[in-house]
């Protein structure tokens, strides 16, 4: 089998390998590319691949820009760490996913999907395009800025100043850089959901915090993590559960 692997993250990249290797032994070869040139280079000198795994954001654009320019019928294993909502859109169109990160057995169940494959047909350039707007768009859909009641008028909050956040019994305080926190109606799974996911991370299950204001982390107890976060007196923790999650979600 020839494999196509378009990943810009090179420990992603490894442990990718590693898990194809444990499946399928050496009864494989593989090619490797980080960028969008690159890709399209393989796929338009060597269109022999029996499958293709990709991320979704790789160097100098999206691994859309590589499928929308490449007429191919190799199916295509998305590894990627974007939401559900948008990989059942490529779910319906019979292209298998695993959401990283993902284990040794999610890869595996992708793979016997792919392996049940009989009739694969050239995909049409113009889904990819449809994706990347879909993509493109999601990407502006989250808060920009939040409406605060204060005593005698509104002010506006913008999410960029935004160091952390906090449930504050059934509302939620923001905290900006200034030092000021601000006081919203909204519970905090809400204010979770309005945020962009690669800016803010939930911790636990009563704080959220802003990678750009995260100063310093220090090992605590049963696997969890001391933050510094700027303008914050005090260090807040991870949970046990989102730790490794963190961990990820640092480096992306």
């Amino acid at each position: 089998m020839n494999i196509l692997i378009i990943e810009d993250e090179k420990p992603a990249y490894k442990k990718l390998l590693s898990y194809l290797v444990n499946y399928l032994g050496d009864n494989f070869t593989h090619t490797y590319v980080r960028s969008v040139n690159e890709g399209v280079e393989a796929l338009t000198n060597s269109n022999i691949f029996d499958l293709i795994f990709a991320d979704i954001k790789i160097l100098k654009g999206t691994s859309f820009d590589i499928f929308s320019q490449v007429t191919f019928s190799t199916p295509i294993i998305f590894c990627t760490a974007y939401n559900e909502h948008l990989f059942k859109a490529f779910q319906t169109n019979g292209i298998a996913y695993v959401l990283k990160p993902y284990s040794q057995e999610e890869l595996n169940e992708a793979i016997k999907k792919f392996e049940t494959l009989f009739n694969t047909k050239p995909y049409n350039k113009d889904i990819f395009n449809d994706f990347k707007l879909l993509l493109e768009s999601k990407e502006n859909v989250y808060k920009k800025r939040f409406a605060v009641k204060k005593k005698d008028d509104i002010k506006l909050i913008d999410v960029e100043t935004i160091c952390f956040i906090e449930v504050f019994g059934d509302l939620c305080k923001l905290y900006d850089t200034k030092g000021m926190f601000h006081t919203i109606s909204k519970n905090l799974g809400i204010v979770y959901n309005e945020l962009n996911p690669n800016q803010f991370f939930k911790i636990n299950r009563s704080q959220i915090v802003n990678i750009n204001f995260i100063e310093s982390i220090s090992p605590h107890s049963k696997n969890r993590l001391y933050l510094k976060i700027s303008n914050i007196k005090d260090l807040v923790v991870t949970s046990t559960s989102t730790t490794k999650a963190f961990r990820i979600w640092l480096e992306h």
